[in-house]
């Protein structure tokens, strides 16, 4: 009896350092990813979020490589929290990209202005209903459950306990943040290219009757062709921005390539 017990509590108690040695990797996961990384999602509730997917994602880890020096256990635990910071900030670059994509169509429609600052950060309203729309979008698809595959993956590419090449994970980064930038201009381009030829228009007919305020005309014109825009693209756009974050949730370093 006293042995099972002594067996039962060598097994928990390496589970339990495993667990911590996976919050540490979950933990910035969760303070960055979509939805429940946002400002107004309280503290608490990241807290216990946390727990629930450190939970899930302890049964596919194996307790045999934990490091026993003091040394070992301190560089674990940096390449841990690099790890969720690195992959934490990925899926936060999706959130940027749509707040970056709506700023952007805000600027070229006049609508810059509209609502600014309803968010807990302060952008445009189109970036605003882009952000709510796809964090919407992506719980409704199931989120929480790509996330814990997501986790999955992160783990059978960087073992628990195993060495990694920064300048690896630096590459990974400067990849995510130049696709995550065209993302966002792709999604904007409609606007863009509106905006581009109402400019063209209001200079033709600035040049063929300077009389006119073409200024006061073009305002509403704008701002109408915009709000259209947004009603037929809008779609489109959180339609191409869930593929790309599906892209990554799927191959992480596939996408940044």
């Amino acid at each position: 009896m006293n042995q099972e017990l002594a067996d039962l509590l060598e097994v928990s108690q390496e589970y339990l350092a495993v667990g911590f040695f996976v919050m540490l990797r979950v933990g910035p996961i969760i303070g960055f990813m979509p939805g429940y990384g946002e400002a107004v999602v309280s503290v608490r509730v990241k807290l216990a979020l946390g727990l629930c997917l450190t939970l899930a994602v302890l049964p596919l880890i194996e307790p045999g490589n934990l490091p026993s020096e003091r040394s070992e256990i301190l560089a674990t635990v940096f390449r841990e929290t690099v790890l969720g910071l690195f992959f934490g900030l990925g899926m936060r670059f999706f959130v940027i990209a749509l707040q970056t994509a709506g700023s952007m169509a805000a600027q070229a429609t006049s609508l810059a202005q509209l609502f600014a600052g309803a968010a807990a950060e302060p952008m445009p309203a189109i970036g605003h209903l882009l952000v709510v729309s796809g964090l919407a979008l992506a719980m409704i698809i199931g989120l929480p459950v790509r996330v814990i595959e997501f986790l999955d993956m992160t783990y059978r590419a960087f073992p628990l306990g195993g060495d990694y090449d920064l300048s690896r994970l630096a590459e990974w980064a400067s990849g995510l943040v130049s696709r995550s930038f065209a993302l966002a201009f792709s999604m904007a381009a409609p606007f863009l290219v509106m905006s581009l030829l109402y400019n063209l228009v209001l200079g033709v007919i600035n040049r063929a009757m300077p009389q006119l305020m073409v200024a006061f005309v073009g305002a509403p014109v704008i701002t109408a062709g915009g709000l259209i825009f947004l009603l037929i693209f809008g779609p489109i756009m959180l339609s191409l921005w869930w593929s790309a974050f599906d892209a990554f949730l799927s191959r992480p370093g596939g996408f940044a390539r």
